[in-house]
């Protein structure tokens, strides 16, 4: 039996996990920028989320199709990888595809659009994920809200993932819902995004930042 790893940080304990960013989507409504590379606060996205989480995870990933060149100049051990098939299917395709090449047994998907990444959120979806045993995913939400595609997935789950995309069901609530899905909830009441979908909610999101 394989020997399992972990990561220790001052808090706990938890098993070796790896981090991919979604950055695979077409962003249309960003008139097709590479949302991954923008700064929404005062940090490039890439940059402003691995600081948050390198020290929490044992590999960094980008889900993208495009700017691998880039992304390693910024940061040089990064890894990327593209999407198993062709066609911008959706966040569910970037998670499946993942478990070609990770090498950890758990993955926390961060989308990189993302406002807001909690200090403790790793070991707080390992405990989400913990408390049922049938449980393979466990996502975030913020202030009431799912943001499923941050979440922590089991590679188990990968048999699930596949099944549903190979039905053309491509909605990560209803995989989610069959994963047996658990929540790690956070509240933060300067949080108006959780992530930034157009250009016309980072124009909101920079105002709001400047009032607050």
């Amino acid at each position: 039996m394989k020997k399992s790893s972990a990561i220790t940080t001052k808090l706990s304990t938890y098993p070796q996990t790896d981090l991919v960013i979604l950055a695979g989507g077409q962003a249309r409504r960003m008139n097709g920028i590479n949302k991954l590379l923008q700064k929404f606060d005062d940090q490039i996205q890439l940059l402003k989320i691995h600081q948050q989480l390198k020290h929490q995870v044992a590999q960094v990933w980008v889900n993208s199709h495009r700017d691998y060149s880039i992304y390693q100049k910024l940061i040089p051990n990064i890894y990327c990888y593209q999407d198993d098939e062709r066609g911008f299917l959706g966040p569910l395709m970037g998670m499946k595809s993942a478990w070609s090449y990770v090498k950890s047994d758990y993955v926390l998907f961060v989308p990189c659009d993302v406002t807001f990444v909690p200090v403790q959120v790793v070991e707080k979806l390992h405990r989400a994920l913990a408390r049922v045993p049938l449980a393979e995913v466990a996502y975030v939400e913020f202030n009431g809200k799912a943001l499923y595609p941050f979440c922590l997935l089991k590679r188990s789950a990968f048999a699930m993932i596949r099944t549903h995309l190979e039905q053309g069901q491509r909605s990560l609530k209803q995989c989610f819902s069959d994963l047996h899905a658990q929540k790690a909830a956070f509240e933060n009441h300067a949080l108006f995004f959780h992530s930034i979908n157009s250009l016309d909610e980072l124009q909101q999101y920079r105002q709001l930042k400047l009032l607050y």
